[in-house]
């Protein structure tokens, strides 16, 4: 990754989003942060981190923020929308993001997903699975669809998320029958480590904290370089 090259970050609002544009602004890198609206630029702009509006669902305002004369480099999503959000982003927005970064010609993109989704769905208690079956159902295609583009690609599934500091005890396995919770500033200094590491390409990884699995408690931890 060149200093002259960005990061695009989608999903930066709020969530594992906006704790991995924090972990980014730390580290110095140049980022864009996609933004549905203005609720987040001042405190996003204050991180040193250049802000554009638009939809992710909305094609022509993706093409306006990637396809211009600033390299991006990596595109990082966590995009997604709750139930009563109408239609969901989690496939159609990520769908929109993998194909527009394909047209400008852009090498990498890592995708903050759930487990629970595709070979990690038998992982979730059944109650969990029918809870969640619709959503994960698109972050199924999500996944697919990065998978089969041509990217060079990193799928973060994390476990159940809090709202509390790191811990520091996030960790990534391939394993899909690993379930746990995961604080989010963990998930994101996760994310952050893959952007250097060739051992998370073409990678389907899971992300729990070690201290708080559910059921399966032997695994095979993934080593970032």
């Amino acid at each position: 990754m060149t200093s002259a090259s960005y990061i695009f970050l989608a999903g930066a609002s709020r969530g594992v989003g906006k704790e991995i544009a924090q972990c980014l602004s730390v580290g110095n890198l140049p980022v864009k942060a996609l933004l549905r609206n203005e609720a987040a630029v001042t405190e996003l702009t204050a991180m040193g981190i250049k802000t554009v509006m638009g939809d992710a669902l909305n094609v022509s305002d993706l093409e306006a923020a990637i396809l211009t004369d600033e390299p991006i480099h990596t595109i990082i999503s966590t995009i997604g929308g709750l139930p009563s959000e109408g239609e969901r982003a989690d496939y159609l927005g990520n769908k929109n993001l993998i194909d527009v970064g394909v047209k400008a010609g852009i090498k990498r993109f890592i995708l903050v997903s759930s487990i629970g989704t595709g070979n990690s769905a038998g992982a979730l208690p059944p109650q969990a699975l029918a809870t969640l079956g619709p959503v994960l159902v698109e972050k199924d295609k999500a996944e697919q669809h990065l998978i089969s583009s041509g990217l060079i690609y990193t799928i973060i599934r994390p476990g159940g998320l809090k709202s509390e500091p790191a811990t520091g005890n996030g960790i990534l396995t391939e394993d899909p029958g690993v379930v746990g919770t995961i604080h989010r500033p963990d998930v994101a200094e996760l994310v952050c480590r893959c952007l250097n590491s060739p051992a998370s390409h073409h990678k389907t990884l899971s992300a729990v904290d070690k201290n708080m699995l559910a059921g399966q408690a032997e695994f095979v931890e993934f080593i970032l370089d």
